[in-house]
């Protein structure tokens, strides 16, 4: 297994139906179109990180960074490759390319119901930011 830039547009498909694959904590949406993902590749195409098994796709963590602060989306793994430390890797990789680039701190949002991902994330260092409350706004 290694883990490998995400190459656009030939890893699309892939990386898209493991997204979609997921039981809970990634929601596919419009953001996630071919045209959508280009436009994040073309920002910072090395925060976005595939996990890559006998040339099968098998997990996929997108960062993001503004000058100021980090994002993390998506971490995925495929169900019969979890357990076995890809999630970790992609993490620890996508963190320390942030760093490299500066990021000083990061953010990233799970959903509710997901008190798995909490326990995994926190376990890694994360912490509940119970003294913010996220807005979003559709801009189109």
């Amino acid at each position: 297994m290694q883990i490998r830039d995400f190459r656009f547009p030939a890893d699309y498909e892939s990386v898209y139906q493991l997204w979609a694959s997921m039981e809970k904590g990634v929601n596919v949406g419009r953001s996630d179109t071919l045209a959508e993902i280009e436009k994040k590749v073309s920002r910072d195409p090395d925060l976005f990180l595939v996990a890559e098994s006998d040339g099968c796709i098998v997990g996929s963590v997108i960062g993001g960074f503004d000058g100021r602060r980090g994002l993390i989306y998506h971490l995925a793994v495929a169900a019969s490759f979890r357990e076995v430390g890809i999630g970790s890797r992609l993490m620890e990789e996508v963190e320390r390319r942030l760093r490299a680039k500066g990021c000083l701190k990061c953010y990233l949002m799970v959903l509710p119901d997901n008190t798995e991902l909490e326990n995994y994330y926190r376990r890694r260092g994360w912490h509940l930011m119970d003294y913010v409350r996220l807005f979003g706004k559709e801009l189109q």
